[in-house]
Parts: C-alpha cells; structure tokens; sequence
C-alpha cells in the first residue's frame, strides 16, 4: 500500500481563515492526505495567507520564505501559497515569490487535492488571474443565493455531504476537520461585504456578501459540538448584514437563540459588526438570551464626521455614545472592542481631538489602533491631502498610549464583578487562564484563575464562576468558586452562597 501523502497548513490572518483552512483540511483527509501540524513533517506545507494590509502581508510572504527554508533539510518538498493574499495577487505574487512551488485562488479550493498532487508530481499550476470578486454575483442580494452556488466561497462548505466525502467524525460532519483541540471554534456565518468602505480592498477579494443557510450554520454548530468545543464565534465580513440574501435582515436575531439551544454549546459569542446597521432586536437579543455573550465587536474606525464621511462610513462621536449607551442600560457588563485608523488623508488636529472625546467617553475593553497607509485598489489611495509619515507616525503612538490607558481603566472597573470563565489551559506553572464574556479569543485579553491547578478539579473546556479581584492590564485576575469534578459548570446563584 502506498505511503500517504502528508500536508501541513500554516495560517496566518483572521478567524474567516481559520475556519477556510479546517475546510481545506476536511477535503484533504476525504481525499486521502494525512494532515501533520509541522511544516518539516509535510510533504507539502499549504500557507493560508493574509492580504488585508502590508503588516499582514510581509507576515504571508515571511512564513511561505520560511517553510521554502525546509525544502532540502527535511520532508517537505514544496510550498504552496492559498488564502487572500493569493486570490488578491495571483500571478503577481507568483512572479514575485518564486519560492512558492503554487499560488492558487479560491477557486482552485474545490479541487486542492488534486492541484497539490500535480505540484508534489512535478508538474506546475498556473496561478490565477486575479478579478474583482463583487462582479461573479448578482447586485441584487435577493439573486444572490441560486448564483452563489456556482462560486467560489471558501468557509461554506455544506453539511450532510455523500458519504466518503465528508469527515468520518459524526452523521452531521461538515466539509470541516478541525486543526487543533481548543474548546472555541469559529463559524463563518457569511462571505464577503456590500459595504465600500474608502480604505478597503476586502470586497474586491472576497466578493459580494452571501449569507450561509441557518441549517447549515446550525448542523456545523452541532458537529462541533460533538468534537468537545463548547464556545462558538460567528465570524464574517459583517454579521449585521446576515439574511437580507435570503430575504429576512433579522434572521440572526432568530439563529442566535437556536445555536444557543445546542447540546454542548456554552457560550455563543457573535464578532464583526457594524454600528450603522445595529437594530434594537439584535441588541435585545444580544443582552438578553442565555449562553449569547453581550458582546459587542463593533467597527466604529474613527468617530470625527468628516473623517467618517471620507471613510464612507456613518456616525459621529455622540451617535456612537448614545449606541454604546444603549447597549448599557440592557447589558451592564456587556463587553465592548473597536478598531480605529488615525491619520487618515485630511484628517486634523480637531478630528484627533474628537476621536478622543469619543474613546474617553466610550469605555471600551479592547482597542486596536493602526496607522493609515494606502491599499492599491482603494479609493482612498487616490485621495489628495495625505499627511506625512512622521505625523501618522506620532497619531497612532498618541491615540495607542490613550487606548493602553483607558482599556485598562476599564478592567479595573470589572474589579468585584462575578465573571463566567472558559478555561482554556490548565499546567502547574500558569495555572488555570481561560476568557470572561466580554473577552474574544486573541485579541481582547483573558483571566487568570488566581492559585488554580489541575488538581483543583479544573478542566479545560469547563465553565467557572470567578470573582475579579485584580487587574494586569485589560487582563483580569479571579478567584474562582469550587467546582465539583461532575459538574461542566455551577450557577452563579450557587457560587455566590
């Protein structure tokens, strides 16, 4: 019998990848590879790559450098570029990275076996030619989902596929194979984005938004819970636009309770959405419904109107107030992120001094700030009235300083509260650490279990009740309640006796 092909994937980028990559994966093992975590150990190592902005970028072509270091001192014997940086660049970044044995775009995900077999046989893939991916679907949203099916769009493989194809892990398995062992899983609930914000390149690259069917999400979701994952995230471009394709722009206001009914499922924690698009129904039940986190991942970029306007985007300092205030009233504990640009072209000296009387007022838990550089394809990029390094330079250490400050200023508000927390590693040496609800995976902090061990009883995957009673940071210190070793979780009524 011959010996399996082995594959390595190496993903850089966001959670969308993530989950892109468990679906490569999935058709992978249905096809015969045997999947390795290390690169040296592969075959062929497959780079999932990041094309958002150059940081990212330069990390995609770092790591294809670095596993093309491997070819001659180990297994592998070739690389292989996939991912948004590939769709995006194609022949370009073919030309320009010789070292990758292919380059293949969304397209080519249907059929990566046989690709990476030609590639692995010596044979060569011509790399596409890029296109914008918002011209493949109809304008129309309500056209979308019949041509949909005859498009690219990795993350939505279906569920329930022919035997032999799908996974061998369950009666519902997707065309997914999970990629590691940690009890949070993403879900890709939608591809692509409408939106045409000034100084975005995404919808070029990932096409019109198409929403998944809720009985696929559901079945994912329910397979995943089957694997031990107890924290699913809804991720897409944006979430707030999920359904107006399949004709109910509320239909994640009628999901949301339906994942959280799934056996197994803990915690359902919804990212990527849009301030503008916000609706009363979605924050109800964003604040209202058990084991849905009141968590609110909202891309507010900037809060200065004219900034906004250029951005084509909507909202100003105090609209942005009154929505987070909103929120509040609901859901006191709810936990808040943004991402914000600074020096963006013609922004001033007032238009910084707005974003901080909005970030001082906003209490936010998380902050990420980038410095504006342009992205080719975007409208931005043609914009006059472009600021000097130096001054982008000194806004981005000026506005990062405030949010390392306030963002911790914000944790130390969380001082006493009783905290729900995910563990997600337990050793002898750190302890126990795990996330509260207003914690995203990765970017928003996490909670150390003050003097937790593995022989406390603590597991991963298990929910705790915790007091917060220090800070480190936008990190928080607990004590947690006693947790009986045949209980997933105790109620917080019950920890607090």
């Amino acid at each position: 019998m011959p010996e399996r092909r082995t594959v390595a994937l190496v993903t850089l980028g966001c959670a969308r990848n993530e989950v892109d990559s468990e679906e490569l994966a999935g058709r992978l093992e249905a096809d015969g590879w045997q999947l390795v975590e290390a690169a040296e150990e592969a075959d062929v190592a497959v780079v999932n790559t990041c094309g958002f902005v150059e940081a990212a970028k330069k990390d995609s072509v770092d790591a294809l450098l670095e596993a093309n270091d491997l070819k001659g001192h180990g297994k592998t014997q070739a690389v292989v570029a996939v991912g948004c940086m590939a769709e995006r660049y194609g022949k370009e970044l073919a030309d320009a990275l010789p070292e990758a044995d292919g380059v293949l775009g969304f397209d080519d995900y249907s059929d990566i076996s046989n690709r990476l077999q030609t590639i692995l046989g010596g044979g060569s893939v011509e790399a596409h030619t890029p296109r914008d991916r918002r011209k493949l679907l109809p304008i129309s949203p309500a056209e979308r989902q019949e041509a949909g099916s005859g498009v690219a769009l990795p993350g939505h493989g279906p569920v329930d596929l022919p035997e032999g194809l799908a996974p061998a892990s369950g009666p519902r398995a997707p065309l997914r194979r999970r990629l590691g062992t940690s009890p949070v899983a993403s879900v890709k609930l939608a591809s692509g984005c409408d939106r045409r914000c000034s100084f975005c390149a995404i919808p070029s690259f990932r096409g019109s938004f198409i929403s998944r069917r809720p009985s696929d999400v559901l079945g994912e979701t329910r397979w995943l819970a089957e694997q031990g994952v107890k924290e699913v995230m809804l991720v897409s471009e944006n979430n707030t636009s999920y359904g107006k394709d399949l004709g109910d722009i509320r239909l994640l206001e009628t999901l949301l309770p339906e994942l959280a009914a799934v056996d197994g499922i803990e915690r359902v924690r919804v990212s990527y959405l849009q301030p503008a698009e916000m609706r009363p129904g979605l924050i109800d039940v964003l604040t209202s419904t058990e084991k849905v986190v009141p968590y609110f991942d909202l891309s507010f970029q900037h809060s200065a109107p004219g900034v906004l306007r250029a951005m084509r985007r909507f909202g100003d300092t105090d609209r942005f107030l009154e929505l987070l205030d909103t929120i509040r009233t609901k859901a006191p504990q709810a936990g808040v992120r943004s991402n914000f640009i600074v020096g963006f072209p013609g922004e001033t000296e007032a238009d910084v001094d707005e974003l901080e009387r909005f970030l001082t007022g906003a209490r936010l838990d998380a902050i990420g700030v980038f410095g504006y550089s342009d992205e080719e394809g975007t409208e931005a990029a043609t914009y006059e009235k472009k600021l000097d390094q130096d001054v982008v330079d000194e806004r981005l250490a000026r506005i990062s300083r405030l949010a390392e400050e306030l963002t911790s200023q914000r944790a130390d508000e969380r001082l006493g509260e009783t905290v729900e927390v995910l563990v997600e590693s337990v050793d002898e040496e750190d302890g126990a650490i795990g996330r509260a609800a207003h914690q995203a995976p990765e970017t928003d902090g996490q909670v150390r279990l003050e003097g937790a061990t593995s022989g406390d009883g603590l597991q991963v995957g298990r929910m705790v009740v915790a007091k917060v009673v220090g800070t480190e940071g936008v990190d928080l210190v607990a004590e947690y309640s006693e947790i009986p070793g045949h209980e997933p979780r105790i109620p917080a009524e019950e920890a607090r006796r």
